[in-house]
């Protein structure tokens, strides 16, 4: 994967797969850390700790349409490859934790990518899911949390009506002069 967005999308449809109706999103930032962490949290099913054991592994899958899940094994190696670390916690019943760690000036860091479509196409492909993100990257402040934007849009209108899926990806662009 060329950037840590698709990494974030893998995870979260492995989220959304899992029954989960919040997933949680949080990216920080720290330069005087030389840190970027990532933090993916939701609430479906979990894993008991067999699985949990074995998660890593690229050649296990609970997916019945391929028999490689690649997904958690290549985001940690992007992450050990900038002195990094992964952290997956998960209780069967109460959802999954990732948390990765980046050394923001490595090399081999990869780009963080265009996190608006990713959250947007999460939104689209996922309507009846809530998100919250939030994202502290060069030293601003950006959250969304679409249990508000339901709450002022009412039942009449989708989470994935073409309307808010623009109003979304609006709140991502950078003005011209930034």
């Amino acid at each position: 994967m060329e950037d840590l967005s698709l990494h974030i999308l893998d995870i979260v449809e492995n989220s959304t797969m899992a029954g989960a109706t919040l997933v949680v999103i949080d990216i920080l930032e720290d330069p005087k850390k030389n840190v970027l962490q990532i933090t993916i949290e939701d609430n479906g099913r979990g894993m008991d700790q067999e699985m949990l054991k074995r998660v890593r592994d690229p050649f296990v899958t609970t997916r019945t349409t391929r028999s490689v899940g690649l997904g958690l094994s290549l985001l940690e190696q992007a992450a050990q490859e900038t002195g990094g670390n992964m952290t997956v916690t998960s209780n069967t019943g109460q959802g999954t934790i990732v948390k990765v760690s980046f050394q923001t000036d490595h090399i081999d860091r990869k780009p963080l990518g265009d996190m608006g479509s990713t959250l947007t196409a999460l939104i689209a492909g996922n309507p009846e899911v809530d998100f919250i993100y939030s994202d502290n990257l060069d030293n601003e402040r950006m959250e969304l949390d679409t249990r508000e934007l339901r709450a002022e849009l009412g039942d009449d209108v989708p989470m994935n009506d073409p309307a808010v899926l623009k109003f979304l990806r609006g709140l991502f662009e950078k003005p011209e002069n930034s």
